[in-house]
C-alpha cells in the first residue's frame, strides 16, 4: 500500500425483527462513516440479527438467515455503490449448498458479495454452524485486510495465518461482553503487535444473547496500542486513518 486508508468500526446495537429491521440501520451507519471519509466499514458479528442463537435455531433457515444474493441486502448494496464504500456485515448464512455458516459478508462498491466464514466456532455455535477453514483476505486500495470473526481472534494460529498471507490489517467482527474488557484489549493488541499489522474490532452493542456488550470497538496500531475506541456500549462509530509508514516502522 502507498496511501492512507480510513476505516470505521461500527459498534451496532441490533433491533428486534431480524435482517429486514436492521438493514436500514446498517445503511445509515455506512453513509455516516462514508461522510467522515471511511473506505472500509466493519460491522460486528451477527450484526444483522443480533447474537441470539436460540432464535436462529428456531428460525428453521428462513427469515433470520441470509442466502447468497439475498434481496433484503439490496439497499446496502446500493449504498456501497453510491458511496464507493466496502462494508463487512455479520449474518447467519445458508451457503449455496445449504451449509449453515456464521459469516461476515463483504459487500463491495460494485455490489459483489464475498462471504467469509468463522473458523473457530465455540459453545452452542457448534450445533448451528459448520466452520470455515481460515482467514480470508480482502484487498482494498492496495491494503490487504484479513477478516476474522470473534473467537478467531482468541486463537493465535488464525492471526498467524493472516500474517503469513501478507495481511496489513486484522479486522475482527465480534461480541465481547461486560467482564471481557481486558480480554478484548489483549486479543486485539497482541495480534496487531505480534504480527506488525493494524487491528480493527467492531463489537456488537447493547444487550446480547450472552450479556451486555462491553463496547470498546476501535483500532489498534502495530505497537499494540489502541488508536481509537468507542465510549459506552451503544451504537457508535470509531474512525481511524491508517498510515503505511506506521507499519514500515515495525517491518
Amino acid at each position: 500500500m502507498t496511501a492512507a486508508l480510513t476505516v470505521a468500526a461500527v459498534q451496532y446495537e441490533p433491533l428486534d425483527g431480524g435482517i429486514s429491521a436492521n438493514v436500514p440501520g446498517h445503511v445509515r451507519h455506512l453513509v455516516d462513516a462514508h461522510s467522515m471519509g471511511a473506505r472500509l466499514v466493519l460491522f460486528p458479528e451477527l450484526s444483522l440479527t443480533g447474537y441470539e442463537l436460540e432464535l436462529l435455531a428456531a428460525d428453521g433457515g428462513d427469515g433470520a438467515w441470509l442466502v447468497p444474493g439475498d434481496e433484503r441486502l439490496a439497499p446496502l448494496r446500493e449504498a456501497c455503490s453510491q458511496t464507493g464504500t466496502t462494508a463487512v456485515v455479520g449474518a447467519a448464512l445458508r451457503d449455496n449448498d445449504g451449509t449453515p455458516r456464521l459469516a461476515s459478508v463483504v459487500i463491495g462498491p460494485d455490489g459483489e458479495e464475498q462471504p467469509v466464514f468463522k473458523t473457530y466456532l465455540h459453545g452452542a455455535e457448534r450445533e448451528l454452524f459448520e466452520p470455515g477453514d481460515g482467514p480470508a483476505l480482502l484487498e482494498l486500495d492496495g491494503w490487504k485486510i484479513a477478516l476474522a470473526i470473534c473467537f478467531d481472534a482468541a486463537v493465535p494460529a488464525h492471526a498467524q495465518a493472516a500474517a503469513d498471507a501478507g495481511a496489513d490489517i486484522y479486522a475482527v467482527s465480534a461480541v465481547y461482553v461486560e467482564g471481557e474488557e481486558h480480554r478484548l484489549g489483549l486479543h486485539l493488541g497482541s495480534r496487531a503487535m505480534d504480527h506488525r499489522m493494524f487491528g480493527i474490532l467492531a463489537n456488537l452493542g447493547g444487550e446480547t444473547g450472552i450479556g451486555s456488550s462491553c463496547g470498546l470497538s476501535g483500532t489498534w496500531g502495530p505497537d499494540g496500542l489502541a488508536v481509537s475506541q468507542t465510549a459506552g456500549n451503544g451504537s457508535a462509530i470509531a474512525l481511524a486513518t491508517l498510515e503505511p509508514k506506521a507499519l514500515l516502522t515495525y517491518r
